[in-house]
């Protein structure tokens, strides 16, 4: 490419590169040249290096430069350049030759260029200095020649700027070089690039072998849990044909027991026929035989009193075999509809049955005897778990944790509300929980209290109320006391 070909930086100071650039199309100024010197060439001894003028005194045209050439030439000018006097340096260039070395090549190469071009008599100026700094090389090129060992860039930078005969052909030669070196190194790159492809590649099928590797082990391993699960399969199903075969067994004997039941619940019926026609007729007997006799009626006193003994265990016989089921209201049931206080109050407890507590562990151990009751003091545990939201939305956020633990548990629950009326628009009480408002008249203390003694001695009563009153009452009666803090930790488990 031709020498003034600009790179992609830009120069700081714009003026000082459109001066040098201006020299591209000869506009040179006479103030910048030398006293006495009126034209590029003058001053230039005939036949010394510099001077390129052919036959017939028309300039020949620049000669296309490899770039790693023209990018010597700028950095030999660039490095000679604060070498000159002030004077010989042209103006474009004074800023530059100013700059640091390692900016001066980098900043300044487009007025560098631009001024080699367009100023015969700077770059012979350059070129005395530079032939002076090259030595050997720069004699041996002076005199048309290469050393076959010499850098052809710098062969070809030292030939454009000293111009001896021939200098065309010696940067032609360079060109040349440089792009066989330049091919050479494309090819090294490619051959690296295919080794380095060959020996992905090689990695790749290596990694490829252990994945293999490990996926037939995984295979291996898959069939064997296989196996295994086939094994387990056919023993649980073999289990389950024997289960299978117990329960239809269970059924069949199921089906005779209730035959058998049945059987003895006619024979039963049958029998208590039986002794009612006997009793008819003892009492009958009874009759005749008191009418009869005096003496007779002792003996038949005393046949009627086996008959009736007869019955007695008879009827205690029926009772077992008909395995009456129990009651299904319990005894809060009963204080929540009739709401009317007992007239007797139930056995008490021993005072150390129970005692306060906040441990909701302890709260999970009472919940798990059986047949546990739990009773909560509404207001007295919303109040204190969260005390910030409306009544209503109190109550139900209560019933709704009582209903999870009704769930778990499978205890019987009862909250218990402070209210002259029961609150309309309540939604439906959870499986399991009872909600009871007290009366006009009445406290929710009170209601609790109730509940407790209407409850049978020895069943596990737990009373949650801080309330140090209510849990004094229900314990003299035999229930377990524990605080708010212990039901709010549990429901917060939950």
């Amino acid at each position: 490419m031709p020498l003034s070909e600009p790179p992609d930086d830009h120069l700081p100071g714009q003026g000082a590169v459109d001066a040098g650039l201006d020299a591209v199309s000869g506009a040179t100024d006479p103030a910048d040249r030398e006293p006495g010197v009126s034209e590029p060439d003058a001053g230039v001894p005939e036949g010394k290096p510099g001077v390129s003028e052919p036959e017939g005194g028309v300039p020949e045209p620049e000669p296309v430069l490899p770039e790693p050439v023209r990018q010597r030439i700028v950095a030999l000018a660039a490095t000679v350049l604060p070498g000159l006097p002030g004077d010989e340096v042209p103006v474009p260039l004074r800023r530059i030759a100013k700059f640091a070395p390692n900016r001066r090549a980098r900043l300044g190469a487009p007025a560098i260029a631009a001024q080699l071009t367009a100023d015969p008599l700077f770059r012979q100026r350059i070129t005395a200095r530079v032939l002076a700094d090259a030595g050997d090389l720069g004699a041996a090129v002076v005199e048309g020649t290469a050393p076959a060992a010499a850098d052809p860039v710098e062969v070809a930078a030292l030939a454009y700027l000293a111009r001896p005969p021939a200098w065309r052909d010696l940067i032609e030669a360079s060109g040349a070089a440089v792009r066989a070196e330049a091919d050479s190194a494309v090819v090294a790159e490619l051959v690296r690039e295919a080794e380095q492809r060959a020996t992905r590649a090689e990695h790749d099928r290596a990694v490829a072998r252990v994945e293999a590797d490990k996926l037939r082990d995984e295979l291996a391993r898959v069939r064997d849990e296989l196996g295994q699960l086939r094994e387990e399969h056919r023993v649980l199903a073999r289990t389950l044909r024997e289960t299978q075969a117990r329960e239809r067994r269970a059924n069949e004997l199921l089906a005779t027991e209730r035959g058998r039941a049945s059987r003895a619940a006619a024979d039963a019926d049958a029998e208590l026929r039986r002794a009612r026609a006997r009793l008819a007729e003892a009492e009958s007997a009874a009759g005749v035989a008191r009418a009869s006799a005096k003496e007779a009626r002792s003996v038949d006193d005393a046949r009627l009193w086996l008959l009736l003994e007869t019955i007695g265990q008879a009827a205690v016989g029926l009772r077992r075999e008909l395995a009456l089921d129990p009651v299904d209201r319990l005894p809060a049931d009963f204080v929540a509809d009739a709401f009317a206080e007992q007239s007797s109050a139930a056995p008490a407890g021993p005072a150390t049955r129970a005692r306060d507590t906040d441990d909701p562990a302890r709260l999970d151990q009472l919940l798990a005897l059986p047949r546990a009751h739990l009773v909560v003091d509404g207001y007295n545990v919303t109040k204190r778990g969260f005390g910030e939201m409306s009544l209503e939305q109190q109550r139900k956020r209560l019933i709704s944790g009582l209903g999870g633990i009704a769930a778990q548990t499978g205890d019987e629950v009862t909250v218990v509300f402070d209210g002259a009326e029961r609150m309309h628009g309540l939604p439906p009480s959870p499986r399991g929980v009872r909600v009871l408002f007290s009366r006009k008249g009445e406290t929710a203390d009170e209601l609790i209290r109730r509940l407790v003694r209407a409850e049978p001695s020895g069943r596990p009563v737990v009373v949650i109320s801080s309330d140090r009153e209510v849990a004094d009452g229900v314990r003299r009666h035999g229930a377990y006391p524990l605080g708010a803090d212990s039901l709010l930790r549990r429901l917060a488990r939950a």
